[in-house]
């Protein structure tokens, strides 16, 4: 039997059209989905962040997430240069539960390496840890709220 090639592709964004789909999956979830408002979705640091996207075989983007490192990193992982931030996960409704996610997180963790990082933190929805956790990230410290939404922080050694 011959595998089947994956229907989908993770990639580093380079150009504006991913970006910009990158921005509006983060919309559709984010602030759509959750109430999360939208001046306070978008922020400065997305400027340099390294953003991933999943994108489907014809095209359709799935799911983003971004990699903060450097001093845009500090302030959310304790100030330790070795340590990044994965934050602004979001998949599109029809491709939760496939895999993408999980995808878009080793993505995140490779553009970590290449970065030199040698850990990743990230702020995890409370109702997210599990999944987290199933991808190696251990949580510490008290539950906090974060656009009103409780999370937790976790990180993983990569």
């Amino acid at each position: 039997m011959t595998p089947r090639p994956p229907w989908y592709v993770t990639r580093t964004v380079t150009g504006e059209q991913d970006r910009a789909a990158c921005f509006q999956l983060r919309k559709d979830v984010f602030v759509g989905e959750q109430n999360v408002p939208e001046e306070i979705e978008y922020d400065a640091y997305d400027a340099d962040a390294v953003h991933v996207i999943a994108v489907a075989a014809d095209g359709t983007a799935l799911g983003t997430g971004r990699l903060l490192h450097g001093p845009a990193a500090a302030a959310k992982t304790g100030g330790d240069p070795a340590v990044g931030s994965l934050g602004r996960l979001a998949v599109s409704k029809d491709a939760r539960g496939l895999g993408v996610g999980a995808a878009l997180v080793r993505a995140i963790e490779d553009a970590a390496r290449d970065n030199g990082l040698a850990a990743v933190d990230l702020h995890a929805q409370t109702h997210a840890l599990r999944f987290y956790e199933r991808l190696g990230y251990v949580a510490y410290g008290p539950e906090f709220p974060d656009a009103g939404i409780p999370h937790r922080a976790m990180r993983r050694t990569i």
